[in-house]
């Protein structure tokens, strides 16, 4: 019993208790040109506490200092962090999709002495490199043994490194920085959310509990990971929680359905960590597909999903749509949706057809997630009750979603009074989410502050409430609702509801831009009715491009009200 408290007692010890105890099963795989390359749990321990190694003895990294990953999901990812944390030092995911003037923002803010990146950015390595003079070296991440790129460069790859792996492991306080995860690194001070040890470690009992009422944990379950690491639901949820219970995960490198619905049949793929826009565009797909089948089939597919409704059984209702789930070859029956709400009517149609949603909610500043829909299955507007450790409460005036708990951020790095703005005295996290929560404690999220529309009169429009309802639209692709100045005449200077929308690529190929402006804006008219006068868009902008995105896929406000100021 003694030795069992002493392997638990402190994350490194978990790190090893895990790579020991599934030492032979697969923990993380990615599909390249050459084929499948996989590590198993042996293997990701053996690389990690390599890689450690190189970092205490050879490099000589002291604790506390920086380590920058900038790679795409892949098996060595893993061993990325685990070796950071076993050398002391504090892990700064980056996204891979940030531009180099953004990149240089973040690292200047932040200055690792160490960069680990992939061969598709270590160009990208070199560049920032020669800008921040705190990076004393680059580790390539995933060259193959002999493969010994750039040594004149100074690169050190993973796979020539002496196979040593002992060290005196570095042990740091539950108060130290872990990781450091930048939400923001354009213009101004780079936005860097400080998560200490006592977060990961709350954050992973809570899950721990959570995650075990929706997986079985009496078998392995095959994963699928569409998100990238830096995003912190994935990296505590995707990577943390789903390797701690023994299931193997697997990445891919392209998000196009075909090569996702290829990697789903290959590896029979049972489960998802996802975001709503995922949903969305897999459900626009499959009744894509249907519309292409006689009218028969047709009619029989919509008597089923009728059906459906009633169907309690999720095995019978995966029978039903049997054709469906062999496209992703028959073994999917579920998902987590996180990083933005999910549309109702997307969540309804995986239900009927056999996938269970389980909606969840969280917030970088809480490490992430906050709450996971278990038990309120037919409530799916809900995003669950908080996780154990969490307190949560809304204020009176504004309905504003308060947080409290050991999972909550340090702060945000170099920025004490960015902290103070958004922690309160009490220790409460402003979340700037608009929130109900019933008597049973399950919170839904109703809008957020920063988009909510403040109109002349006073009154308050919700962009997520009208958005809502105008994607019930079966000609409109994406739609944002935004507040815009009205420029001229008496209302000179208020705010105004103005949509954009990005019609279906498909109605392009039918009819002329003309018909189609016709069509959305009918379109339009007809779902307002169900909304109060002063929500109903005053302003309709038809933009054929989608609307731009950040990596997560939640629309980029910002550049879309650009777009509509430059109309």
């Amino acid at each position: 019993m003694v030795e069992k408290e002493l392997r638990n007692s402190r994350i490194l010890s978990y790190i090893e208790n895990k790579t020991l105890d599934y030492e032979n099963r697969t923990a993380l795989g990615v599909k390249d040109k050459k084929g499948w390359r996989q590590l198993t749990y042996g293997e990701l321990g053996l690389l990690s506490r390599k890689v450690g190694r190189y970092l205490i003895e050879d490099f000589g990294i002291k604790k506390g200092e920086v380590i920058a990953i900038l790679s795409e999901s892949l098996p060595e990812y893993g061993a990325c962090l685990f070796a950071s944390v076993m050398s002391g030092g504090t892990t700064v995911p980056l996204d891979i999709k940030l531009s180099s003037y953004e990149l240089n923002n973040i690292l200047t803010d932040c200055m690792p002495s160490v960069m680990m990146v992939s061969k598709q950015f270590l160009e990208t390595a070199f560049e920032l490199q020669k800008q921040i003079p705190s990076i004393r070296q680059i580790l390539l991440i995933d060259a193959d043994e002999g493969e010994n790129l750039h040594q004149e460069d100074g690169v050190i790859t993973f796979a020539s490194l002496p196979k040593l792996y002992e060290a005196k492991w570095r042990q740091r306080t539950s108060k130290s920085t872990a990781l450091i995860i930048y939400t923001s690194g354009t213009t101004g001070a780079p936005k860097g959310v400080e998560v200490s040890f006592r977060n990961i470690n709350a954050q992973l009992e809570d899950l721990t509990v959570a995650i075990s009422q929706i997986l079985p944990h009496n078998e392995p379950t095959i994963m699928l990971s569409i998100l990238p690491m830096n995003h912190l639901f994935e990296m505590t949820v995707g990577f943390c929680t789903f390797l701690s219970f023994g299931h193997t995960v697997y990445y891919t490198k392209s998000l196009k359905p075909a090569d996702i619905s290829s990697i789903m049949r290959d590896k029979h793929i049972q489960f998802m960590l996802v975001v709503p826009a995922f949903l969305k565009l897999l459900k626009a797909g499959i009744e894509k597909e249907i519309k292409n089948k006689p009218q028969s089939q047709q009619r029989l597919f919509n008597f089923m999903y009728k059906l459906a409704k009633f169907i309690p059984s999720y095995a019978l209702k995966r029978k039903l749509f049997a054709k469906i789930h062999q496209n992703f070859g028959g073994c999917l029956w579920g998902c987590i949706s996180g990083g933005a709400p999910l549309d109702l009517d997307v969540a309804e149609f995986f239900e009927r057809i056999g996938i269970k949603v389980y909606q969840g909610y969280g917030l970088s500043e809480c490490c992430p997630v906050v709450s996971v829909n278990i038990d309120k299955r037919n409530e799916m507007a809900s995003v669950g009750r908080p996780l154990n450790h969490f307190e949560a409460k809304t204020l009176p005036d504004t309905g504003e979603l308060l947080l409290r708990g050991p999972s909550v951020m340090k702060g945000y790095h170099n920025q004490p009074e960015m902290t103070d703005e958004i922690i309160d005295e009490d220790g409460w996290l402003h979340t700037g989410d608009i929130a109900k929560i019933d008597k049973d404690g399950h919170i839904f999220i109703t809008g957020r502050i920063k988009n909510m529309i403040v109109l002349n009169g006073g009154k308050k429009v919700f962009p997520e409430e009208v958005e809502a309802v105008l994607e019930k639209s079966q000609n409109i692709a994406e739609v944002c609702v935004l507040g815009t100045s009205r420029t001229g005449g008496a209302k000179d200077g208020t705010e105004e509801v103005t949509a954009v929308i990005v019609p279906k690529a498909d109605l392009y190929n039918q009819y002329s831009e003309e018909d189609i402006d016709k069509m959305i804006k009918a379109d339009v008219k007809e779902l307002v009715n169900n909304l109060a006068h002063y929500k109903r868009p005053t302003n309709v902008i038809i933009r054929k491009e989608e609307l731009p995105k950040t990596t997560t896929r939640k629309v980029k406000r910002k550049i879309v009200k650009e777009f509509v100021m430059q109309q």
